[in-house]
């Protein structure tokens, strides 16, 4: 009988040891990390160069370091992937939103994440880009990102981004005691930043058509342009037929034309040896 007992004592003792080692093992086991990726337009989702899949996308991954590359159906009319490192943590689900623009300035986007706290409250920190950006709390202003809360009550909150030329991001949040709530915003650009003054528009007219002077054939096979009109102006050029000159004016008194030469120099070729065109 006392050999029965022992050998019974034994075979429990070995399925509690058991147990307790499985259960241990599975306690200390690393958690995976989710993660959710929306998008506006659809991406398809690359994981250290890996496809993974089509947002909307929710997925259980290892803990850890991870590449992220997200390319818009729209990319082929210009719209760039989207291409950042985010830390997973274990039993932790990181948000991913993107909206992407016709360039990285007109395009936004957040990653939402806890990591654990060293004390047993909540805490808030919000970074974006731009910087300096105007963070606010359930409609009230709290300060500048980089902005931090490490007496936020555990609850719902509604966190409000905003910078001048900028669009407003809005987005609703949860936070919990033990946990460092980290938001990072990315805002798209208006197009014109908020307060400058709008671009006057620049003039224009229309300009006036120009009229040339062409030479015609002569009998020495030149024309001489001259100062003044008349044979007693200074002869300053030779014109030969087929060369055009822009048209200034008439003389009324000897009907000569008034040409532009080497544009500087106004010369006066004879009205009689040269045509309107």
């Amino acid at each position: 009988m006392k050999t029965l007992k022992v050998v019974v004592v034994i075979i429990v003792t070995l399925a509690i040891l058991s147990g307790t080692g499985l259960f241990l093992a599975d306690y200390f086991k690393p958690k995976p990390a989710g993660i959710r990726i929306d998008t506006t337009p659809t991406s398809s989702v690359y994981v250290d160069s890996q496809l993974l899949g089509r947002t909307p996308l929710r997925k259980t991954l290892k803990a850890g370091n991870i590449n992220l590359r997200l390319i818009p159906d729209g990319s082929a009319s210009g719209m760039l992937p989207y291409e950042t490192k985010i830390t997973l943590e274990g039993g932790i689900e990181t948000v991913i939103r993107r909206e992407f623009g016709d360039s990285e300035d007109f395009s936004s986007g957040d990653v939402i994440s806890f990591r654990k706290n060293a004390e047993k409250t909540a805490s808030l920190i919000v970074i974006s880009m731009p910087d300096n950006a105007q963070v606010s709390l359930n409609g009230v202003a709290r300060g500048f990102s980089p902005y931090k809360n490490s007496t936020i009550s555990p609850a719902e909150h509604q966190v409000t981004v905003k910078a001048p030329g900028y669009q407003d991001r809005t987005m609703s949040v949860s936070t919990l005691n033990g946990y460092q709530l980290s938001v990072f915003t990315k805002l798209a650009k208006t197009g014109q930043e908020s307060g400058s003054d709008s671009p006057l528009p620049i003039p224009t007219s229309t300009p006036a058509p120009q009229t040339y002077v062409v030479i015609s054939k002569t009998p020495t096979g030149y024309l001489r342009i001259r100062t003044l009109p008349g044979t007693l102006g200074e002869e300053i050029a030779q014109a030969k037929p087929g060369e055009k000159y822009l048209y200034l004016e008439t003389d009324s008194a000897t009907n000569w034309y008034k040409i532009q030469y080497e544009v500087s120099q106004p010369g006066l070729p004879n009205g009689g040896s040269a045509h309107l065109h």
